[in-house]
């Protein structure tokens, strides 16, 4: 069982900058081809400072800092016993190419399901840019399985 002593636990913070490149793969791999995410030119001429972020870019963020692979580890949950159980977002402003993002998570809860068969770890996420602004906020749940405990 997850202890739910780890309820408020904040997690390290990541800071990363928006890159250009790394948007474009992303458009290419999720097939966007509207050209404002593609060619600044195009972005520019939409409205936006430089390419702009899509909505689901950001939660890669602390997936690439290996945060959670750290604590997953920490709390003893095997990562071939986990599911994506839910994610939300909040937008608050919109993020472009060259943006320095900072990201603060922390776990919200800890609860389990079916007599202990699945546990749950919420994590809440707020993303700020370069000047402080509150760009994001996000909440992933995960969902570990453990098959030694019996479903209820």
């Amino acid at each position: 069982m997850i202890d739910t002593k780890h309820i408020g636990r904040q997690l390290p913070s990541t800071t990363f900058e928006v890159e250009k490149g790394r948007l474009r793969f992303f458009a290419k791999a999720t097939g966007e081809t509207r050209p404002e995410y593609i060619d600044e030119a195009a972005a520019k001429a939409a409205g936006y400072r430089s390419l702009p972020v899509p909505p689901t870019f950001l939660m890669g963020a602390d997936l690439d800092a290996g945060i959670m692979f750290t604590l997953l580890d920490e709390l003893g949950v095997p990562i071939g016993n986990i599911l994506h159980g839910e994610q939300s977002f909040t937008y608050h402003a919109q993020v472009c190419a060259g943006d320095v993002l900072k990201v603060e998570s922390r776990i919200a809860d800890i609860y389990q399901k079916k007599g202990g068969a699945l546990e749950f770890i919420v994590k809440d996420s707020v993303i700020t840019d370069q000047n402080g602004v509150k760009v994001m906020e996000a909440r992933s749940i995960i969902v570990a399985r453990n098959p030694k405990e019996k479903a209820a």
